[in-house]
């Protein structure tokens, strides 16, 4: 009997067909072995399978429920639009699935401190959670324009213990809070554990994060069966780094006649700098540690980027995403600033969810895909994060519509 995708991929050196791999400086070759080892232990163990089960029902409040969305639905006037709703999920997005599996692996190698990176401020504020939880001290890299951007997940993050810090290069955003965490890691690698926020970095991390992930698409799956008596005929999720969209499309990945759809920001323009659409526009390129596709400028180096979702402004995707692309096992679909606006607002005033702006982009796409098609036909999105965060930028750059659609 064949592997399950799941189970084949990636290959013991972390490769996703080309893309993948761990490309690190020589003092971390150790203490990523000794991730890699680990985790392979973890994973099968009952006590650690146990202990995240009782974390995430009892603490996390899992599974979180799929809801059809109605009014979104008939507005469209196509195809039905369920949500997959993580931003129920313990501290509002999905990030928590990883990152208390991620502390408790930190405890099992015996670190006392946890350093991550954190674009919109849901990793940071999940990680400084799961810190808090098992006793751990907590250390968030940030970019300096995200952290004025999402200053209600700042607060959050020292609240629950964490200490902040401000990424001052560069761009001062995500790229840059990446480059900032690694750069402190490698001196506290004996006593800390990075991490990382998505399905990105060096093996084994892509798919350890995507295994953690994988709950999402597992309770989407059993859900939807319990709804429809099938399978939904589309599965969307925005894409970053691609943790969410990783996370929902393990559920599905087997399943052929599902199609996987993974949307990147078109921010405001087709022009390098103006969108953080690497799958669409990049090309194969090694950065932070593994191979993929990246956005290049002219030398060669990581591209500028921009989206108004501060936690998918990242020039490059996870090694996974960009092979299921290259197999034709997913699509890519696109959405632009304007259009995740209009969907923040839609989905807030229609269905009284209102979703991170990096949700808002899958939103936006889904609504775009419902008019094509017909009222049989069926929608999930991960709705993998809550907008809290985001009300008050949002509100102070784009006005709130006074009227319902």
């Amino acid at each position: 009997m064949s592997k399950s995708y799941l189970d084949s991929q990636p290959d013991e050196n972390g490769y996703f067909g080309k893309f993948g791999g761990a490309f690190i400086p020589p003092p971390l070759e150790g203490p990523f072995a000794d991730i890699n080892k680990a985790y392979k232990e973890l994973k099968n163990s009952p006590e650690f399978i146990n202990e995240l089960k009782y974390v995430r029902k009892h603490y996390q409040g899992r599974p979180t429920p799929i809801s059809f969305a109605k009014n979104l639905t008939e507005h469209c006037g196509g195809a039905k639009i369920y949500l997959k709703r993580e931003d129920l999920n313990h501290t509002g997005a999905h990030k928590l699935n990883h990152c208390m599996a991620e502390v408790i692996l930190a405890k099992y190698l015996g670190k006392t401190k946890v350093i991550a990176e954190t674009g919109a401020g849901q990793h940071g504020v999940a990680l400084a959670t799961a810190a808090a939880y098992f006793g751990l001290e907590c250390e968030i890299h940030m970019g300096e324009v995200d952290i004025e951007k999402e200053h209600p997940n700042v607060v959050r993050m020292k609240i629950l213990g964490a200490n902040v810090i401000p990424s001052t290069h560069g761009l001062r955003t995500l790229k840059e809070a990446v480059d900032s965490a690694f750069e402190s890691y490698v001196p506290q690698a004996e006593t800390a554990l990075y991490c990382i926020g998505s399905v990105v970095g060096p093996h084994p991390f892509p798919v350890m994060v995507r295994d953690f992930q994988s709950v999402v698409g597992f309770e989407a799956k059993e859900q939807f069966d319990e709804l429809e008596g099938k399978l939904p005929d589309n599965v969307v999720a925005c894409i970053g780094g691609g943790s969410n969209a990783m996370g929902i499309f393990a559920g599905f990945i087997d399943d052929k006649d599902v199609n996987l759809i993974g949307v990147e920001p078109m921010g405001i323009g087709e022009e390098l700098g103006k969108h953080a659409a690497s799958l669409t526009y990049g090309e194969e390129g090694i950065m932070h540690g593994f191979n993929s596709i990246m956005l290049k400028d002219a030398e060669g180096e990581p591209a500028p980027v921009y989206s108004v979702g501060s936690g998918i402004d990242y020039p490059s995707v996870g090694p996974e995403h960009a092979y299921l692309k290259e197999i034709g096992r997913t699509t890519v679909g696109l959405c632009n600033d304007e259009e995740a606006i209009d969907a923040f607002y839609k989905l807030s005033q229609l269905e009284g969810i209102i979703p991170a702006l990096e949700t808002a982009h899958a939103i936006g796409y889904a609504m775009k895909l419902a008019k094509t098609l017909g009222k049989d036909k069926t929608i999930l999105v991960n709705l993998s994060g809550r907008g809290d965060k985001d009300i008050d930028f949002v509100v102070e750059n784009y006005p709130v519509p006074h009227a319902k659609f």
